[in-house]
């Protein structure tokens, strides 16, 4: 019993940090990336330094919103896969429960109506920031 406990207690870490890995080394493979604005910018001769002219401060907003919801949508996209998986694993070892099997196809809909949710609001700002 208590065996069995902790080798699913073990399960879960061993999942949980993994994912964390996956999702930690994602990010730093994303973050040497420089964007297509950033090479124009620097090509037309906007360095950064605190010469911003019209240009950089009319395309500044759409960029910093897009950036941030890029960021959100990453955590919310991560959460929700972790989510999924722990309630997985709450389904897998309910032993017939009905309500410990009723509360993890709960958190599966929750997710996945949340990552629906996120996809849409990424959506919607990529079209608003491409009409500014």
């Amino acid at each position: 019993m208590i065996r069995e406990k902790f080798l699913k207690i073990i399960g879960v870490v061993m999942i949980v940090s993994s994912l964390s890995l996956g999702v930690g080394s994602l990010s730093l493979a994303g973050a040497n990336a420089v964007s297509a604005d950033t090479v124009s910018d620097l090509k037309d001769g906007v360095t950064g330094s605190g010469g911003g002219g019209a240009k950089n401060s009319s395309n500044r907003l759409p960029i910093v919103i897009k950036t941030v919801v890029n960021i959100l949508l990453f955590f919310v996209g991560a959460f929700a896969v972790i989510m999924i998986v722990i309630a997985g694993f709450r389904f897998v070892t309910a032993n017939g429960d009905s309500n410990t099997v009723s509360s993890a196809r709960n958190t599966i809909l929750y997710a996945v109506i949340g990552l629906v949710v996120a996809f849409m609001a990424f959506a919607l700002v990529n079209f608003i920031t491409r009409q500014l």
